[in-house]
């Protein structure tokens, strides 16, 4: 499908997902199949049973922000080995690109990490220091750090730009929070989840709209300005 689908949501209250919402299409996975686009929920809807929850590292002292509470810090392992919590050392204080993909695949994900290639040319210093990009693997078992790390370079990845894998029940649980599990890897979606953490502002774009439309979409939320305080 040659459309956006961009999905805005502003962060309210003590929840990081009480949104409005405006869809303007929907996009594909790898499958020629129509993704579907679910409702945000509140945090403590959106979050599994505790005997559900895999380990994480104990919380630093003083109260959680919503956001940290809902995405919580589960671990997850770098293209060059290093272990990263999820919230604290990816998306605190960041504006943040997300998409989940698998190095093997033989459809979409090459020309949408293309895509994401174009958008960090654009942003250049923007990129490691206010913006991420996350790139998930939805195939963790096979997609070990050191084969990331090959497919990084084939997109001229620079610092600030994560291509994610480790424990699979710590992957599922972190794209679960995203709205991007899916049980067959191939089902995976072709959305960019564009969030800029500090103002609650969030995004989503078809990730193989033209270069130059995902690139607006960024700036939109990199340019998001935090409320005044009263």
């Amino acid at each position: 499908m040659n459309a956006i689908l961009k999905v805005s949501l502003k962060v309210c209250g003590k929840s990081p997902f009480v949104l409005f919402i405006t869809i303007v299409a929907l996009c594909c996975g790898c499958r020629p199949t129509v993704a579907q686009t679910t409702n945000a929920g509140r945090a403590d809807q959106a979050a599994p049973a505790q005997q559900d929850r895999p380990a994480q590292p104990a919380a630093a002292s003083g109260e959680q922000s919503p956001s940290h509470k809902y995405f919580t810090d589960v671990v997850l392992v770098n293209q060059n080995g290093e272990k990263m919590r999820f919230y604290s050392d990816l998306l605190q204080g960041k504006v943040v690109i997300i998409n989940s993909f698998f190095a093997t695949c033989q459809g979409v994900c090459l020309p949408m990490n293309r895509n994401l290639e174009k958008v960090q040319q654009a942003l250049g210093d923007h990129i490691g220091k206010e913006v991420n990009i996350i790139s998930i693997s939805v195939d963790p078992t096979v997609d070990t750090p050191a084969s990331l790390k090959e497919y990084a370079k084939k997109l001229h990845a620079r610092p600030g730009w994560y291509f994610l894998t480790g424990d699979q029940q710590n992957v599922e649980f972190a794209l679960k929070k995203l709205g991007q599990f899916v049980p067959d890897k191939q089902d995976h979606l072709s959305i960019l989840i564009i969030g800029n953490e500090r103002t609650g502002l969030w995004k989503k774009a078809f990730a193989l709209a033209s270069g130059d439309e995902l690139v607006k979409v960024v700036e939109s939320v990199l340019n998001d300005q935090a409320p005044a305080s009263k």
